[in-house]
């Protein structure tokens, strides 16, 4: 059964990006939201540790933007970072003025944390570690008493619709009747979130399969730094899918990483120790998890910990674990991905009619490492202004019905390129018996096996090459005909090959081979698009693209 729908405005996730995105642009058309589970299924619910922004009287933007800066290791765009960090007070106090309860003292201040390679106290918490379902709640309460904005959960998104190379809408599979159902509207908004569930160890729910990332490459986008992944280094260590987060802010109130021996390392790797940067942190875990385990010792805090952390004190006691006088076992885990779908810093993508904001995007405002606590920052920030660009949309002719199909590899082209560019279209489906459901687990655990093995903490050529034969091979298989696998595997392929294509190790990003950052490749950005990769330099990324 196929269905048609009209909007002027086409919101696609349900994140802090999606909701702002939504609830702001109502005031300029009629908005249709969609979210592939239920409305407050997102990273953005599991976040713990906060937002950042310069809200204290010793910080400022400018301090802000030198930590963002510095943590970003060379790559970001400053034009995106200074929109960040110059519109970030304003949007907490947006929130605020929505009824967002912020932890404050006694005499109604707000508290400002501080997280690792953040030089002032700026993070603003709420519920202690439950800021993402603060906002979320928030946000999805709102947005369901806007007027002029329609919310749609479990509508799964297919395909973008592409005509006359403009965006004019999406397909969706409506995961409870059926139906294929056409969106056509004016602008589109990719707030999709991200990919960790490509990894076999994550924070991220299990709807984050980096559909927006697909769905944006086969329509023709460009997309860029899909190398940089963050690790998180403190995910409790049990076999859960996903992991559950302990946040930075528990080291940041003064626990401490330990081995099995009790031997404290972060002190000789870095001189902020366990505040260092996420990268510099995760690998030293993973790097010592090769002898024995790892555990974070928060046990000076004693009766603070409940009280400042009591959603991770709960998650740790269901687990046998009290962090009052036990120490919690950690390990990294996929937490964020600092590329995207490449975006200005209105969210225009290089397709006219798309645009992205959130942890789909790429604005460069994290480079190659995200700064703590910034990425729902990003998410507030740049809805705000996606929002305010809709209503300026071109316009293009008749809305097309059909999606946009890549073009089949050619002879002659090199291996990881073409391991990327294939056929795709409307024809993924859902698996309908446990025998396809089966085939579907068996295929996303590989996914993740692989992509944890060979393009996670530590990378090399040989195993990025095995990374992009073994994601090929998959393709052959049936399960690759079903969701969300289809996307999984062009994420995952996009990741791969970006990865081989940078030859140092910066950020997120580390190559066995290449172990230090390359003067050359300072302000070079990989850009995958269906006709391959390219390396452009800061300057040569288009801006205002349409």
């Amino acid at each position: 059964m196929n269905q048609q729908t009209v909007a002027d405005f086409l919101v696609i996730g349900s994140g802090i990006a999606g909701l702002f995105t939504a609830i702001r642009a109502a005031k300029h058309g009629r908005v249709l939201l969609a979210t592939k589970g239920e409305l407050l299924e997102s990273n953005t619910w599991y976040a713990q540790g906060g937002v950042a922004a310069a809200l204290g009287r010793e910080d400022s933007p400018q301090v802000h933007f030198v930590d963002t800066l510095q943590a970003g290791a060379g790559l970001c765009l400053t034009d995106a970072v200074q929109v960040l960090v110059n519109d970030g007070p304003q949007r907490i106090l947006d929130l605020i003025e929505l009824g967002a309860r912020f932890d404050r003292d006694q005499e109604g201040r707000l508290i400002l944390g501080k997280e690792a390679a953040h030089s002032r106290n700026r993070i603003v918490h709420a519920r202690g570690d439950a800021t993402g379902a603060e906002i979320a709640e928030l946000l999805a309460g709102h947005a369901q008493k806007t007027a002029g904005l329609t919310i749609n959960t479990n509508w799964l998104a297919l395909e973008l619709l592409m005509q006359d190379a403009h965006c004019t809408g999406a397909m969706f599979l409506d995961r409870q009747s059926g139906a294929v159902i056409t969106c056509r509207a004016k602008a589109t908004v990719l707030a999709t979130g991200g990919c960790g569930q490509v990894y076999r160890f994550t924070t991220n729910p299990s709807v984050a399969t980096g559909d927006g990332f697909a769905m944006a490459y086969r329509a023709g986008a460009r997309l860029m730094d899909m190398e940089f992944i963050q690790f998180h280094p403190t995910a409790l260590a049990f076999e859960e899918n996903p992991m559950p987060l302990v946040s930075e802010a528990v080291r940041g109130e003064g626990a401490i990483l330990v081995t099995a021996s009790g031997r404290r390392f972060m002190t000789d790797i870095h001189p902020w120790a366990e505040l260092a940067p996420r990268n510099v942190v995760a690998r030293a875990i993973f790097d010592v998890m090769q002898e024995e385990r790892v555990y974070l010792d928060a046990t000076s805090l004693g009766d603070k910990f409940p009280q400042r952390f009591p959603t991770i004190f709960r998650l740790c006691m269901e687990r046998g674990v009290d962090p009052r006088r036990d120490l919690i076992p950690v390990a990294p885990a996929a937490h964020f991905i600092m590329g995207g779908v490449w975006a200005d810093t209105e969210g225009r993508t290089s397709i006219p009619g798309l645009y992205a904001c959130g942890e789909v995007s790429c604005t460069g405002v994290h480079g190659a490492n995200r700064l703590a606590s910034n990425s729902l920052l990003e998410g507030l920030v740049f809805a705000e202004r996606v929002a305010q660009a809709l209503p300026h949309t071109p316009e293009v002719g008749d809305r097309a019905t059909t999606p946009q199909t890549p073009n089949t590899p050619q002879a002659g082209e090199r291996p990881e390129t073409a391991a990327v560019a294939h056929p795709a279209g409307v024809g993924y489906r859902l698996p309908a018996n446990a025998e396809e459901e089966a085939w579907c687990r068996e295929a996303a655990a590989e996914i993740g096996d692989i992509m944890w093995q060979y393009a996670g903490i530590v990378r090399s050529a040989a195993g990025l090459e095995t990374a992009l034969s073994r994601l090929a091979a998959l393709r052959r298989k049936e399960a690759a005909g079903f969701l969300p696998i289809c996307n999984m595997l062009d994420t995952a392929m996009l990741i791969a090959t970006s990865a081989y294509e940078r030859q140092e190790s910066r950020g997120g990003h580390y190559r066995r081979d290449f172990p230090e950052e390359a003067a050359e490749w300072a302000n070079r950005h990989v850009v995958v698009t269906r006709e391959g990769c390219q390396v452009v330099q800061n300057g040569a990324v288009p801006h205002r693209p349409w």
